[in-house]
């Protein structure tokens, strides 16, 4: 299958940065999310990244208009009926992912696929809900989207040889890298990141060191880009906390416990970028 149109599930963080890599590698989006507002700042987001690659040289003012020119936003679902492939990037909430798959399921023609950009949902168990489990699959993007080389892409028990190779070669062709993973909680990646971070958050809790000093050790000790309480503040506290979640309940290993220190900065709205506080201050 040709994947050349492309419909999206949420015009946030990962939903713009996915339609971003999209239209610049010339596949037509479709983004669709709930308001006009929501749409709008999505757009505009991906403007603005337009915006600094060209002030740094990476692509032309005519290439930013080609790009933007890619991107179709809509409110309406019927509008996804046009994709080859529709790629849910909601909220990390099981529910609500489950909400949109089955709206998604009943409206697009059956040879259309579907996939998720769940970063620790379970892909057999999403797959279930639609009637079309042979074209679903995990493509779990990272953020910053247009930035990250890295494309995991998922297959549930259900998913066939057919939509693993159209939706890996539509990877390569977005000039990601991907890698295949069998489906197990928080894949390949976040089972080893997201507990790592979580750790980090205990030795906060507990006084060890300043956070300044903790990422430093990291950055320094172990050759990380980016310290883990940095990277969680950027991931989002409340995307960590829903990850161990998931893998506390999923494997039932007290070893996965989310560390109280995350849960109360959670409660607290200390989320991190996005709300301007979380382990640091922006």
């Amino acid at each position: 299958m040709s994947i050349t149109t492309v419909g999206i599930i949420g015009a946030g963080t990962m939903g713009n940065g996915i339609a971003q890599a999209c239209a610049v590698s010339g596949i037509n989006v479709i983004m669709v999310d709930i308001s006009d507002a929501a749409v709008a700042k999505g757009i505009a987001t991906v403007a603005g990244s337009l915006d600094r690659l060209v002030k740094k040289e990476k692509i032309t003012p005519a290439d930013k208009e080609a790009a933007l020119a890619h991107i179709k936003v809509s409110t309406s679902y019927d509008d996804l009926k046009a994709a080859q492939l529709v790629i849910e990037a909601a909220t990390e909430n099981y529910d609500l992912k489950v909400k949109i798959l089955k709206q998604i399921d009943a409206l697009v023609a059956p040879e259309v696929i579907v996939a998720s950009n769940t970063s620790s949902i379970s892909i057999t168990k999403l797959a279930a809900v639609t009637g079309r489990a042979d074209r679903f699959i995990g493509m779990h993007f990272f953020n910053p989207v247009p930035m990250m080389a890295l494309v995991e892409i998922i297959r549930g028990l259900q998913t066939s040889d057919a939509t693993h190779d159209a939706v890996h070669a539509m990877a390569t062709a977005l000039g990601k890298t991907p890698i295949t993973v069998k489906n197990a909680p928080g894949f390949v990646v976040n089972r080893i990141l997201v507990p790592m971070i979580n750790e980090a958050l205990f030795v906060l809790a507990e006084g060890l060191a300043t956070p300044e000093d903790i990422d430093a050790g990291m950055k320094l000790g172990c050759n990380q880009p980016i310290g883990p309480l940095a990277l969680a503040d950027m991931i989002g506290l409340d995307v960590c906390l829903a990850v161990m979640e998931v893998f506390l309940s999923e494997f039932g290993d007290s070893k996965y416990r989310p560390c109280p220190l995350l849960k109360e900065m959670v409660a607290a709205g200390r989320l991190g970028r996005k709300s301007g506080q979380g382990v640091y201050k922006y």
